[in-house]
């Protein structure tokens, strides 16, 4: 049996920041890492969710500097900690190849007198208009930092196992083992959980197993808007992207999410699913603007199947588009009739993503009517302050879903479980819903396995 110091499952932002903590305060701590993905080519667009650097490697890279969204890190050790520690990492980003400059409209007064503007007027429409600074990578840049760090890793000794999924987490009398799929069975006095958004499920089912206590942590779904760049360009111009909310007519939380100016809508996998997503580059820029707007839904007893219910929509609208997604013009989906292909090339708006990976179609087939109708509220309501946005010719892509793992209770000051030496961390703990939240987490994992790895 091999046995290491710490063992890491999974090696998306929360794997890498903490494996990057543990090897820089003590270069002689045996660290392995797992990851059931590849390494992935820099043009791999099959693996998006799973390979060296998580849904990370591949995402816009957007680094929301604040406490008010991305997680619930600030709730768990208080915002003077939260702030000290997010310096801390966005330096590490920068370390590994992140860009300097931030888009922060505080800093300008004129800037952020507009923005004051549009919060006003947002408001008039009932949307709540989040403001916060933000580090934009882009996915070009993203690749290149995790890549950057896996090198690093690899240097100082850290041992990375590709195309290696675990499949059971076991205590034991000295500790801990992790079980691969191959059988292999590795021990370690530390095991830090950090399966990500594509293993939520396996770990949810590994946490029931091992007596661990869960909180069902919901889940968002929704599509992703694509329209030109100038109908959001008083927008995205002033600050990047904007994080709004609103309630819809039926009292259902919706959201916007990962605005993308210039850039592509992208299809991803998860498990054998096909969803939507959105990227932009530094240097390859479209004509377009896409974001996601997403429903909250929290289920209550006796259902708590979070997971399952957002793989069965999505799985609809997969067989509904022949294994693709869906793409549906507003005017339609108001209208309720599918849209066609043989029309595509008459649209207003043309798609970055067309077929077959995005099958015109028809979305009310797919995703329930009360999400529907909390989706087409958003975009009425957000007609005030991006006139355009709420047009017919706004294309809808689905699904779009953002699985959250079920919270499992933890010391929320070290994430550490119940079961003595295993921590989570990341979006597969249900504490963090991004890249800088989840950086941050795996770092305060790795400063408490620090402190006891020092005591022993």
């Amino acid at each position: 049996m091999n046995t290491f110091d710490v063992a890491i499952v999974g090696t998306g932002p929360a794997g890498m920041f903490a494996a990057l903590e543990l090897i820089d305060i003590n270069p002689e701590i045996r660290i392995v890492m797992f990851e059931q993905g590849p390494v992935r080519p820099k043009g791999d667009r099959d693996n998006i969710t799973s390979g060296w650097g998580g849904a990370g490697a591949f995402s816009d890279g957007k680094l929301d500097l604040g406490s008010c969204v991305g997680g619930t890190i600030g709730q768990c050790i208080g915002e003077e900690q939260f702030r000290e520690l997010m310096a801390y990492v966005d330096s590490r980003y920068l370390e590994f190849g992140g860009r300097p400059d931030i888009v922060d409209a505080q800093a300008n007064p004129e800037t952020w007198s507009k923005v004051l503007d549009l919060r006003r007027r947002a408001l008039s429409s009932h949307l709540d208009l989040a403001y916060f600074p933000i580090r934009h990578l882009g996915t070009d840049t993203a690749y290149t930092i995790v890549e950057n760090i896996r090198h690093y890793l690899l240097a100082r000794g850290v041992v990375i196992l590709s195309n290696c999924p675990i499949v059971e987490l076991r205590p034991e009398h000295f500790g801990l083992s992790v079980v691969t799929e191959q059988g292999e069975v590795v021990a370690a006095s530390y095991v830090l959980a950090a399966p990500g958004r594509s293993g939520a499920d396996w770990f949810a089912g590994e946490a029931r197993r091992l007596g661990l206590r869960l909180k069902n942590n919901g889940i968002d779904i929704g599509v992703r808007v694509e329209t030109r760049n100038d109908v959001l360009k008083e927008i995205t111009d002033l600050l990047y992207e904007a994080k709004l909310y609103c309630e819809s007519s039926r009292g259902d939380r919706v959201r916007t999410f990962c605005m993308c100016p210039g850039g592509y809508v992208a299809t991803e996998d998860y498990r054998g699913l096909r969803t939507v997503n959105g990227h932009s580059y530094k240097d390859k820029k479209s004509d377009n603007v896409n974001f996601a707007v997403l429903v909250t839904q929290i289920f209550t007893e006796p259902f708590d199947d979070s997971l399952g219910y957002g793989k069965h929509i999505s799985k609809l609208a997969n067989q509904l588009a022949g294994g693709g997604v869906l793409v549906q013009r507003l005017g339609d989906l108001r209208d309720g009739r599918r849209s066609k292909e043989e029309k595509m090339r008459t649209w207003m708006v043309q798609p970055t993503l067309t077929p077959p990976q995005a099958i015109p179609g028809d979305l009310g087939l797919a995703i329930p009517h009360r999400h529907l109708e909390g989706i087409v509220d958003m975009l009425d309501a957000m007609e005030s302050i991006a006139p355009g946005i709420a047009s017919k010719h706004t294309l809808l892509y689905g699904i779009e879903v953002k699985f959250y793992s079920n919270q499992v209770e933890v010391n929320e000051q070290t994430f550490e479980t119940a079961l003595p030496g295993l921590y989570v961390a990341g979006d597969g703990s249900g504490y963090t819903r991004g890249l800088l939240q989840a950086s941050m987490n795996g770092v305060l994992v790795a400063q408490d396995i620090i402190r006891k790895y020092g005591c022993e």
